[in-house]
């Protein structure tokens, strides 16, 4: 999330190279690498082989949602087993739990799919303003 989020930040930069996403991420670029696999065959990014190379997006962030990411490499989102596959549970028919692991579930959904891409870019831009105008005044 936090990679697709500099490639919105830069949406006239062209392709950001996968080194320096995973520079600016602090983590491994082989890393990096397998999580934009699935990302790039859902259609949310796009690569750009060569010299100037790297990924961008395929999808304008404001049609992103968070859980849109978190779907695609986590799969559907669940807080237990049990409600995204009441099969490994006999008592899910009569289980209050059940129930309301369900309703936590729904929420988590729902909360990601409020939010897209392009308000992370909002939200950013405005964290930078904040710490900018504290250094500011320090």
């Amino acid at each position: 999330m936090r990679a697709l989020l500099v490639v919105a930040l830069h949406p006239g930069d062209g392709p950001i190279a996968l080194q320096e996403l995973a520079q600016r991420q602090g983590i491994s670029a082989k890393y990096l690498e397998q999580l934009l696999i699935p990302l790039k065959a859902s259609g949310l990014v796009n690569s750009v082989r060569g010299a100037k190379g790297g990924y961008l997006l395929a999808v304008a962030p404001d049609k992103v949602s968070l859980y849109d990411i978190v779907r695609t490499l986590e799969g559907p989102l669940a807080v237990v087993e049990c409600v995204q596959d009441p099969g490994v549970c006999e008592r899910v028919g009569g289980c209050t739990v059940h129930l309301v692991w369900g309703e936590m579930s729904q929420l988590l959904v729902d909360f990601l799919t409020r939010i897209s891409l392009a308000d992370m870019v909002e939200r950013q831009q405005l964290l930078e303003v904040r710490c900018q105008a504290r250094s500011a005044l320090a």
